[in-house]
């Protein structure tokens, strides 16, 4: 029995040796493992600075889409002023025709009324 202690023992701490060196992790790494793991490190800072980039840029474009929204805003309201001016102009413009119309008729119909007592 002291043969199946003994064995038991070792085959113990053989488990225990497999499962420390599993558990810490081999410290050697293949020089072309470690250089996929540089190359993928790389890129995936390349990947980091681009996206910052693009986010900066996204969020230029929205300033700028904020401040074009704004400005269309303030055009179209802009617009619906002149638009309501000029519809006034033409009504006050139409009211003076009108007047220089009935202006213009009145003289000519006396002129007419003036001009037929003395042509007899």
């Amino acid at each position: 029995m002291t043969i199946m202690q003994v064995g038991r023992g070792a085959g113990l701490a053989g488990l225990i040796a497999m499962m420390t060196l599993g558990i810490s992790g081999c410290d050697y790494w293949p020089p072309a493992l470690q250089a996929q793991i540089e190359q993928l490190k790389a890129d995936a800072q390349a990947a980091a600075a681009e996206k910052t980039k693009a986010d900066s840029h996204v969020a230029t474009l929205t300033n700028e889409k904020s401040a074009l929204v704004n400005k269309v805003e303030e055009l179209s309201r802009l617009v619906k002023t002149r638009t309501d001016q000029v519809a006034s102009l033409e009504q006050s413009l139409a009211a003076e025709r009108e007047k220089v119309t009935k202006l213009s008729a009145k003289p000519a119909a006396a002129k007419k009324k003036a001009a037929a007592p003395k042509k007899r």
